[in-house]
């Protein structure tokens, strides 16, 4: 996952208003809308940053996360880390069909600020498309039936 520091993220590191440890500081700071979370916590590793961390800087509205499309970026933007569960094998069309509604999902979920986290981490852990699908209403319910459209036609067409 990409996430980028928020407003009101900013203006929490330049007036420290958001009490935050050193190694929780760090790894905000290197949070640019490029870097992926793994790559930061691999670059943080020696501090001990974890992914409880990023998750409490998410928590607290510090950072978001973004949609990185194939024309803003070389690569792809990153699966979540769950693999498929054994005796799962998803047929090319689900493959493709996942790794379109996935970031679509995310940016969906995102978009809804603090009241879509719980959605935004129940869209990474999803790891193929029966999961995102499972989530397809909720989602629906939340953002609504126009923005819905988007994500409906990646899972079902």
């Amino acid at each position: 996952m990409i996430y980028t520091k928020t407003e009101l993220g900013q203006t929490a590191l330049q007036s420290r208003s958001v009490a935050l440890t050193p190694r929780q500081r760090s790894a905000f700071i290197m949070f640019d809308g490029k870097r992926s979370t793994e790559e930061v916590l691999k670059a943080t590793a020696g501090l001990n940053v974890t992914a409880e961390d990023v998750t409490h800087l998410v928590t607290l509205g510090l950072l978001v996360a973004v949609s990185v499309t194939p024309a803003a970026a070389p690569q792809p933007a990153p699966a979540p880390a769950l693999a498929p569960a054994a005796g799962d094998s998803p047929t090319q069309s689900d493959q493709a069909h996942y790794l379109k509604a996935y970031p679509i999902a995310t940016r969906l979920t995102a978009g809804l600020g603090l009241r879509g986290f719980r959605f935004n981490l129940a869209v990474e852990a999803a790891g193929n498309l029966a999961q995102l699908q499972e989530l397809a209403p909720k989602i629906k319910e939340a953002v609504g039936p126009e923005k819905f459209r988007e994500l409906q036609s990646a899972l079902y067409d």
